[in-house]
Order: structure tokens, then C-alpha cells, then sequence
């Protein structure tokens, strides 16, 4: 080789080099407190020893006001002379790792996620182990893509824990449900999860605590309606009385931060009773922090600040909307309103730069808790999750139980399901429907790549040996064309018939509310059609988020069997397959009530949740909702059925005069009551009892079934929901077992009330533990 070669070689060699060394060091997670650094390495706020409240304190103490402002929003830039790297705050988790928000990339050695069922379907499950799981894997995974260096942050803007409290929601799919018991329940699985933190220990979170992720509990408070009838989510004005907030809106928050110890809370677009969420002093500050004892961050979500000025009109100027929500306790603006503002409105004398050190030891402290001011990140306690944690064989059989157990047989004439043939068998089947054969629609909306992806109409295909019959039936989900001629000559060829229906994207999700409450465009007749024309009552599936008026169907003779998939994610359509092929028994019971055609009159900005009579306003969800319904709450067959027994209660009476200093008062309707003590109180400690329920299962399939009990008042009075929710186990049952379980149960949670003001009261009267047909009384007496 002569010289010029070697020279040659050695500049391709070196220039190589460089790039394999800038490679690693791009897929290295950015950090602070570089050890080789000697400009940084002694700085007090690089010392580990020290409590991270003293180190978050040094780093604020150091910057200049510039530098102050510049971190006061998602994405915030570099300090490089202090060594400090950029951060992003927005990723998104919602069911899975995802692209949604600007600090994750899939661009790399990790291109896909675990996507788990949307939440919606997983509530169905009634599982909270279940969903403690699901939030494990997701925090592995989002630990795993910023160890890979495929993240900018480790903040993550989920759960939603809004009460899905009209069925036109576009973001219902997004929440648990209707229910405030099972939404915080979920929040707190859910957050614990993500966050690293033990469920089984008593799963505490001290202040000091590392974090796996940070977790996000949204959108507090009072949100749930995003574009209907030409209002928007932000400007709405929200009328909440204390009654409601008190009983439905704001448990589900106080479960997240005081159960779940969230890191992280978003503020919410709207007002309520005329103060934007994220300039609320008495929410943020008053309940959140004090009250509740959040520890953590508060976030806007995006542009929320903004708005208080552009479209609220609340904020006389820009500088003003800035002051409302540092005041109120915000810390972090998800857009560039802090940034652009923030800096005069101190030069304006109109805030203290005090506080905006106030919201930048809260936002560095969580960074530190994630390791991140550690030094090397490779030396941190989650420094070893890698990429064979993402979409691991373990995650993505999770997602298939979670599919599995959410899937929500809604009917089943002569028991038609479980179909009488397997794969060994030869038969005739035909799959109509415009979401048969779509695998991205089963994913929702908030989602990443995921790691496989099979269409429901192909998951059905490979049970059958026979070549299966296709047809979509319509143009599109809107169905404004329906080819129901070609798709009854299909269903007249096949001996069992699967109509795969409901909505997308298109139909409901983010900034895009429903306006009617039945089957899309000419859904309905294409059913109806291919039913009458089948040889054998055909199966309807249900492809949605929030609730549809499918009362035709249920009437209907020619539609033998009903089920709802909701949104159910990667494994969705194993989990439909194996339910119908009866691979799998459903268990899964719905979250929400589905609710006539008609509902539509109520306006969607009537926030009130107990009905009023006289004005023939009907009340929302399963514990104030007097009308006629679809599909009750909880409503949810199997191929099995169940009995339930009350095998003992040890609380019969329940005395008030062991509430000492509580006075008997009466209120407008002449219910007699008392003050409950605060939950948690020593007092409501002392007095929990337990009932036991023994549950069998007849049939002849193991199962795995939610049993869930709920409180009914003798008398119902204005202020009282009929029945609310207490308790509630997912259990596997063999064919033909029994066992038991056990509800831990507090007077002072599960016999109270809100009332008027807000206050828990406790009537005087019969209250009945109920379980299924099965109802057990205690007398609460004076």
C-alpha cells in the first residue's frame, strides 16, 4: 500500500471513527453533572447527598432572569454553562409509549411501542392489578427510549382522568369512564405503574423518591367537552356546583395525587364558575398542594395560557394572564406565552421573581427525581432497562389479556357465541363491516408505532379453513354510500355472518365531539339488511369509543349476538377472534352508560349530574340518570353465569352518636343527616368493616369475572345518587368453582354523601351493600 493509500486509509478510519463516536454519543440520553466536567462536577446542585428540595434551590439561585424564563415552558433550551442540557416536557403515554407529543422518536433502534386497548376498553376489566401492569410496561418502555436516546424528556402528559360524563364526547375513549370510584382507582394503577412505584408494599412514594417516569394526571378540573354547537373547550365556562364538584369531578385528582402520588398535573382549557383552571389559586394551590399534599409539577396544557387573554378575555394583557397562573401555582406553560411574557411582567413590577423560582424548583426537582442531575445516567437505578424491554413477549401478551378482559359481550341469544367450530372444522364465514379490515383503527388516538398489527377481519380469517367472504359495506365508516346488495349476496353464500361496525377517528376524538348518538350514515340499514338476508342471526361488533344506540339490534331476533371491542389496541383483534371462537370467555363489564338516541337534547354544557325533575332535566351517569337506557352500567354477559352470596358483614348498625360533636340536622327535603368525618381521619380508620361475597361460576368455561358492589339508600332523596359504586374485584373462576372475596368498606367513604356546599353528610336510614341480585342492609342510626 504506498503513502497516499495509507493516508487515505487512515482519513476514511478517522473519519469513521468519528462518526461511530458521534453516533454513540447522539444515542446517549442527554444529562447534567458530567463528572469529567470540572466547571460543573462541584457544583452543590451535582451532589447527590444532598435533598433534592437544597439542590433545586442552588440551580434556580444561579441562573440569571433570562435563563429563569426560559424554562418555564415545554421545551426548554439548553444552559450550557452550567452544564445543563436541553429538556422536553411533552411525551405522550396514554396507552403506550407514543409520537403524539415532541419528546419522543421512533427514528432509531426502538421503532415501535407496546399499544395497549384504549382506555376505555381497559376500564371494562374492572381490573386494577390489570391496570397496574399495563402502567409498569409503559413506564419500562418509556424509560427504555430515553436510555436509547430516543426521548428528550421522561415526562409524560397522561392519565386522563376526566368523568366521561356525555356519551358525545370525543375524548371519552380516553378516560376510565363515568364513574369517580373507578376512575381515581385507575389513576392511581396507572401512575404508580409508570412511576416505578410498588403497589404490593404500600406503594408510597416518599417526596425524595426516584422516578421511573413521571406520570401526568389530566385535565384538572371539570373538563369534558371539546367543539359542540359552536363552543370550544376554550372559552367554555364550565357551571359546577360544590355538590358536583365535590362527589364527581375532583375525586378522581385527589385519589391520583394523595393515593398515586402523581409527579405531574395538567391544568385544564376551560373555567369553572368563571376562572380559567389554570389561574385557580383554590385549585391548584388551596386543594391540590395543601389540601391533597401534591408534591410535584403543574403544567397548562397546550396554549392554555394563551387563551386566558386571546379568548377568554379574562387577562386585561398578556403580562396579567402570566401573573393569574404563576400566582395561582402553575409551573409550566406547554406553548410560549411564559416566555414571550414573562420577563416584562416582572420589568412591569406586575410579578415577583419569586415567583417564578417557586414554579422552577418545582420543575428541576422533578428532573433530579427522574436521575437526571446524577452524572452518567448509566449509574441510575433504571439505567437498565434497554430495548428488548420494548415489545417484549411479556408486554404484548399484556396487551392481548388486557383486550381479552375489556371486550364487552353486550348480547347472546341462544347463546349463538362462542361459534360451534375451530379451525379443524370447515366453515362457511362471512365478515362484512367498514372496520373489519383496518388494524390502525383499533388503536385510537394517542398512539405510537405498535409492535405488530393484525386486522380484525384477518385475526377471524385464521380460525377459518375455508376461504373467507369479505366485503367493507360502505364507503367509509361515515357510510354515505352503502353497497348493502353486494354485501347481502356475500352474507347469503356464508353459514355464520360477523358484522364488524361502529366509529373512528373521523367520527370522535380530540377537539371533535359527537352530534348524534347512532350508527353513522347508512350503517344502520346495511345491518338490518344483511341480518334479515343471513341464514342464521349474524354477530354485530362494535368498534368505538363512546356509546351508540343500537336499540334496533338489541330488539332485533335476526342479530344474535353484540359486542363491543371499543379501541382495543395492537392485540385487539387476537382477543375478538379468540372470544368469538371461544377461546376465550368475556368477562368485561361496560364503564359507561349508553344512552337513547334522544339524549342529544340534553346540551352538552349542562354540567349538573343529579337530574332536576322539574324541569325535566334527566342527570347524568348510572347514579343520577333517570331515563331510559341502551345499556346499563356494568352491563356485560359471559359464556358463563354467576351467582353471588353475602357470606358475612361486620357492620350491621352504625351508630352516630359514636360521631362525637356531629349535630343530627335536617335539609330542604327533610332528610335527616350528619357531617361525615374527612376521609382518612382516624376516626373513619377505626370504624372500617368488611363484607364477605362468595361468588360461583355455573358454567362450563373458566372466567375471569369483575364483581363489582355498589351502595343504594332506602330513600333517594334530591342529593343522592341511586346507587354509587363501592368496591369492585376482577376474579378467576375455574367451571364450576367458588371463592371468595373480600371489601374493606368505610362508613365514612361508602355511607356518605355530598351535599349542597359540598360537605360529606351521612342520612339517617337503610343502606344496602349490593351486589348483583343480592343486597345486604345496614341501619345507620342517631
Amino acid at each position: 500500500m504506498g503513502l497516499q493509500q495509507k493516508i487515505g486509509y487512515i482519513s476514511l478510519v478517522i473519519i469513521f471513527s468519528l462518526a461511530m463516536a458521534a453516533a454513540i454519543e447522539a444515542a446517549q440520553p442527554p444529562f447534567a453533572c458530567n463528572s469529567s466536567n470540572p466547571s460543573t462536577k462541584k457544583l452543590t446542585f451535582c451532589s447527590t447527598e444532598l435533598p433534592i428540595k437544597q439542590r433545586a434551590e442552588d440551580l434556580v439561585s444561579r441562573l440569571t432572569l433570562d435563563e429563569k424564563v426560559s424554562q418555564l415552558v415545554n421545551d426548554a433550551p439548553a444552559i450550557p454553562r452550567l452544564g445543563i442540557p436541553a429538556y422536553q416536557w411533552w411525551s405522550e403515554s396514554l396507552h403506550g409509549v407514543a409520537d403524539a407529543g415532541l419528546g419522543v422518536s421512533f427514528e432509531g433502534t426502538i421503532h415501535a411501542a407496546t399499544s395497549f386497548p384504549q382506555v376505555i376498553l381497559t376500564a371494562a376489566s374492572f381490573d386494577a392489578h390489570l391496570w397496574y401492569r399495563i402502567g409498569q410496561a409503559i413506564g419500562k418502555e418509556a424509560r427504555a427510549v430515553y436510555n436509547q436516546g430516543q426521548a428528550q424528556g421522561m415526562t409524560f402528559w397522561a392519565p386522563n382522568i376526566n368523568i366521561f360524563r356525555d356519551p358525545r364526547w370525543g375524548r371519552g375513549q380516553e378516560t376510565p369512564g363515568e364513574d369517580p370510584l373507578v376512575t381515581g382507582r385507575y389513576g392511581v394503577s396507572y401512575v404508580r405503574g409508570v412511576q416505578g412505584d410498588s403497589f404490593e408494599g404500600g406503594g408510597k412514594l416518599v417526596n425524595e423518591g426516584h422516578l421511573q417516569a413521571s406520570a401526568c394526571c389530566k385535565h384538572m378540573t371539570a373538563y369534558d367537552l371539546d367543539r359542540w354547537d359552536n363552543i370550544t373547550r376554550y372559552i367554555f365556562d364550565a357551571q359546577v356546583t360544590p355538590q358536583d364538584l365535590a362527589d364527581t369531578y375532583q375525586p378522581p385528582f385527589r385519589s391520583c395525587i394523595e393515593e398515586g402520588r402523581a409527579s405531574g398535573i395538567m391544568c385544564a382549557y376551560n373555567r369553572v364558575n368563571g376562572v380559567p383552571n389554570c389561574a385557580n389559586y383554590n385549585l391548584l394551590t388551596k386543594t391540590a398542594r395543601e389540601k391533597w399534599g401534591f408534591y410535584g409539577y403543574i403544567t397548562s396544557d397546550c396554549d392554555a395560557v394563551s387563551i386566558i387573554y386571546d379568548d377568554q378575555g379574562y387577562a386585561k394583557d398578556p403580562e396579567d394572564a402570566v401573573v393569574d397562573v404563576l400566582k395561582a401555582g402553575m409551573d409550566l406553560n406547554c406553548g410560549s406565552y411564559l416566555k414571550n411574557h414573562t420577563k416584562s411582567a416582572v420589568q412591569q413590577k406586575k410579578l415577583p421573581e419569586a415567583e417564578i423560582d417557586r414554579a422552577l424548583h418545582n420543575l428541576f426537582s422533578i428532573r433530579m427525581r427522574l436521575g437526571l442531575f446524577n452524572g452518567n445516567p448509566s449509574q441510575f437505578v433504571f439505567s437498565s432497562i434497554g430495548p428488548s424491554q420494548v415489545c417484549s413477549k411479556e408486554h404484548q401478551s399484556l396487551a392481548l389479556e388486557a383486550a381479552q378482559n375489556g371486550i364487552v359481550l353486550l348480547k347472546n341469544d341462544a347463546n349463538l357465541l362462542p361459534l360451534p367450530c375451530r379451525r379443524t372444522t370447515p366453515i362457511s364465514l362471512a365478515v362484512i363491516g367498514p372496520n373489519a379490515n383496518s388494524s390502525q383503527t383499533l388503536l385510537g388516538n394517542y398512539h405510537g408505532p405498535p409492535c405488530t398489527s393484525i386486522s380484525l377481519l384477518h385475526a377471524l380469517e385464521s380460525y377459518v379453513t375455508s376461504p373467507l367472504r369479505y366485503h367493507p359495506g360502505c364507503n367509509g365508516v361515515a357510510c354515505s354510500s352503502a353497497l348493502i346488495n353486494d354485501a347481502v349476496n356475500i352474507a347469503n353464500e356464508a353459514e355464520y355472518v360477523v358484522l364488524i361496525m361502529g366509529l373512528d377517528q373521523s367520527q370522535e376524538r380530540e377537539d371533535h365531539d359527537r352530534v348524534d348518538l347512532v350508527l353513522p350514515g347508512k350503517q344502520k340499514n346495511l345491518i338490518i339488511a344483511v341480518a334479515r338476508a343471513a341464514k342464521k342471526p349474524v354477530v354485530l361488533v362494535l368498534v368505538c369509543g363512546g356509546p351508540l344506540d343500537v336499540s334496533f339490534a338489541e330488539d332485533d331476533d335476526n342479530i344474535g349476538s353484540i359486542l363491543w371491542v371499543g379501541y382495543p389496541g395492537e392485540a385487539g383483534g387476537v382477543a375478538l377472534a379468540q372470544i368469538i371462537f371461544g377461546d376465550h370467555n368475556p368477562g368485561g363489564r361496560l364503564p359507561i352508560t349508553w344512552y337513547p338516541k334522544d339524549f342529544i337534547k340534553v346540551p352538552m354544557t349542562d354540567m349538573r349530574m343529579r337530574s332536576d325533575p322539574y324541569s325535566g332535566y334527566p342527570g347524568r351517569t348510572y347514579r343520577f340518570y333517570q331515563g331510559k337506557k341502551v345499556f346499563e352500567f356494568g352491563h356485560g354477559i359471559s359464556y358463563s353465569t354467576y351467582s353471588y352470596s353475602f357470606i358475612a358483614v361486620s357492620l350491621n348498625e352504625f351508630h352516630l352518636t359514636s360521631m362525637t360533636a356531629m349535630k343530627v340536622s335536617e335539609n330542604s327535603d327533610s332528610t335527616r343527616y350528619v357531617l361525615a368525618p374527612e376521609k382518612g381521619s382516624k376516626f373513619c380508620e377505626r370504624m372500617k368493616f368488611l363484607a364477605i361475597i362468595g361468588v360461583k361460576n355455573h358454567g362450563v368455561m373458566a372466567g375471569k369475572h369483575p364483581v363489582l358492589l355498589f351502595v343504594r339508600r332506602e330513600k333517594v332523596t334530591h342529593g343522592s345518587p341511586m346507587k354509587q359504586l363501592v368496591g369492585f374485584q376482577a376474579l378467576s373462576l375455574k367451571a364450576g368453582e367458588r371463592a371468595e372475596i373480600e371489601f374493606l368498606l368505610s362508613p365514612c367513604e361508602h355511607l356518605s354523601r355530598a351535599d349542597e356546599h359540598g360537605v360529606l353528610v351521612m342520612e339517617i336510614g337503610t343502606h344496602f351493600l349490593v351486589v348483583g341480585d343480592q343486597e345486604y342492609p345496614i341501619n345507620v342510626v342517631a
